[in-house]
């Protein structure tokens, strides 16, 4: 906690929250992912790992896992959790380059991207390039699932995704939205609010 503190007052506008996200949240963050069937699972970043947990202890051994975290000591923790994890590969980076690591790793696409990174208060130029990279790197059949602690960003985000799924989780600091994405189609879909976890 204390460590999330001191990033987080070094650089508020990358980081976006005072504390960890709760295992509510990370619930709610990971419930659209399948993962019997992902072969690749993306997260933006990862923090203090929270989401990172639960997507490395329920993923397929054989499934590869890329984290990326742009922050170094965040980096740094995250190495000492999940360096050697079968299938987790660490990324110290920035989630605009994440269609190039994919195909590093060999894949067109992502099956889910999850990201804790935030928009509201990142510079817009920079949220646009990682939604427009993102586009790309789920394709027509991946899922991105973000959280935000407002609704400002939610006309920004639906230029680029239609809402599948809205959820608000109270049991979190600051309570949170959760929305899981696809790449947006001509139709257009309506988001729904369901549920509070």
């Amino acid at each position: 906690m204390f460590q999330f503190l001191r990033e987080y007052f070094s650089a508020p506008d990358t980081i976006g929250a005072i504390a960890p996200s709760s295992r509510y949240l990370a619930a709610s963050m990971t419930a659209f992912i399948d993962f019997d069937k992902a072969d690749c699972i993306v997260e933006y970043g990862a923090g203090t790992g929270v989401f990172t947990r639960v997507v490395a202890a329920r993923k397929r051994p054989d499934a590869t896992y890329i984290v990326i975290e742009q922050n170094e000591r965040f980096y740094e923790m995250l190495k000492k959790q999940f360096h050697g994890m079968p299938g987790v590969e660490l990324i110290h980076g920035d989630a605009r380059n994440v269609c190039g690591f994919l195909r590093e790793r060999g894949f067109c696409h992502a099956d889910y991207i999850i990201s804790g990174l935030p928009f509201t208060s990142l510079p817009q130029q920079i949220s646009r390039k990682i939604l427009s990279q993102t586009q790309k790197a789920i394709g027509m059949e991946g899922v991105f699932t973000t959280f935000q602690y407002t609704l400002l960003r939610k006309t920004f985000l639906e230029n680029y995704f239609d809402i599948q799924k809205m959820v608000k989780v109270w049991r979190n600091l600051p309570p949170a939205y959760v929305l899981h994405m696809k790449l947006k189609c001509r139709r257009g879909k309506q988001a729904s609010a369901d549920g509070a976890v």
